[in-house]
């Protein structure tokens, strides 16, 4: 049996924690978009594709990965596809929805309802599903290596690096698996994990042999990537409060690293600068989100609890700017690309602002679905996925 803990979606703590009701919907309306807004930079679309039915309902945040000019993305009905990254055109589509996908299971069940986006390293693909599964494909043709089984959902993207597939579940373990076959390595067990958590989980970082991630308790772990013993921890959040809303604390965002310097935000805590070998705090400022971040030049930025955009100076913490143009919009995690901060929103729309000053420099409208995902930059083009599966690609211009 699958170990479970009780999730909970963005929506559905909006409207148990909406202390400042509006009207009798309990929650904060999304701030309007100015009609008369006027970019200051030019945004082409370069092409726009699509995967099953993306995330759906499920609450996982479902973004591709580019490796070597191909995107590869997921969804959780079973569709695992990999696309040219520069024009869209499909490369190769696999849907596991039928006869099961490795030759077992009811024709009728899904067996493979991906979760957190794939990872690719050379040919091999590694992915992680709803129902506690582990895949390792074939990334040039789709086709399956091997399949492992873990104790409960696997809500982030797995790590391909030194022949080892790591993956993270929702019941607080980490799972080092081998890449040629998928046979357990080794297993690190968190023990305990909150009851009530936010539904999600942020992506692993490894560097210099040590893995990196944030927890559902508001910690930022570091193990050894080769046997996945505990080096340290760090408290970003205290997990304090009167009630269980009150106590969540989870570190839902990727960890960054950047130079020797590792950042990370927790819901309810703190945005911290900590020492990569030593686990030593740098400096650390209260900042509530549950979304990942994002470095580039002297700044880190990042969406708060209530989607303000704001940028910090790095080396210190002190605030540059904040933006609440899109307050209560729930913005994704921000990406950089070039000179622009890029989100998407509740209502399909990618937003750019200008990395300096935090003004908004242009937008573009993906669909009408929620983005939930943090946009992928890659070189000059940056990739965002809505909830149901529409995966489209941007270029910025002068205008």
């Amino acid at each position: 049996m699958m170990k479970r803990v009780l999730l909970i979606t963005l929506a559905s703590l909006v409207s148990l924690a909406g202390c400042h009701s509006f009207k009798k919907e309990n929650v904060q309306p999304p701030t309007p978009l100015a009609k008369d807004f006027k970019p200051t930079v030019q945004v082409t679309r370069l092409w726009r594709n699509s995967v099953g039915d993306g995330a759906g309902t499920s609450g996982a945040r479902l973004r591709p990965t580019v490796v070597d000019g191909v995107l590869y993305a997921d969804s959780t009905d079973g569709k695992l596809a990999a696309f040219d990254a520069s024009s869209g055109k499909t490369l190769w589509s696999k849907s596991s929805s039928t006869h099961g996908w490795f030759g077992w299971g009811d024709k009728k069940r899904k067996d493979a309802m991906y979760a957190g986006g794939p990872a690719v390293n050379g040919d091999l693909l590694a992915v992680g599903t709803l129902d506690g599964h582990v895949y390792g494909v074939n990334a040039k043709d789709g086709s399956p290596r091997w399949e492992v089984e873990v104790n409960s959902e696997v809500l982030a993207s797995p790590v391909v690096v030194d022949n080892l597939v790591v993956v993270r579940t929702s019941d607080g373990r980490v799972y080092a698996l081998d890449a040629a076959n998928g046979e357990r390595r080794w297993v690190y067990d968190q023990g305990t994990v909150p009851l009530l958590s936010l539904r999600g989980n942020g992506a692993l970082l490894v560097a210099n042999g040590v893995l990196f991630f944030g927890s559902d308790d508001g910690k930022l772990i570091a193990l050894r990537l080769d046997n996945g013993t505990k080096l340290w921890e760090q408290k970003l959040a205290s997990g304090e409060g009167r009630t269980e809303i009150d106590r969540l604390s989870d570190a839902d965002g990727a960890i960054l690293l950047d130079g020797s310097t590792l950042y990370g935000a927790a819901y309810h805590g703190n945005l911290m600068a900590v020492d990569g070998p030593s686990g030593r705090p740098l400096w650390s400022h209260p900042f509530s989100s549950f979304g990942s971040l994002a470095v580039s030049g002297n700044a880190v930025f990042g969406a708060n609890d209530e989607s303000v955009v704001w940028a910090f100076d790095k080396s210190g913490g002190s605030d540059l700017w904040k933006n609440d143009a899109l307050k209560y919009r729930w913005v994704t995690g921000p990406a950089v690309q070039g000179n622009y901060v890029v989100v998407g929103d509740l209502e399909g729309y990618v937003h750019w602002l200008q990395t300096g000053d935090g003004a908004l420099a242009a937008r573009e409208r993906l669909s009408k679905k929620a983005i939930r995902a943090q946009p992928l930059v890659v070189g000059d083009v940056v990739y965002v996925e809505d909830v149901e599966g529409r995966i489209g690609a941007y270029r910025l211009s002068s205008p």
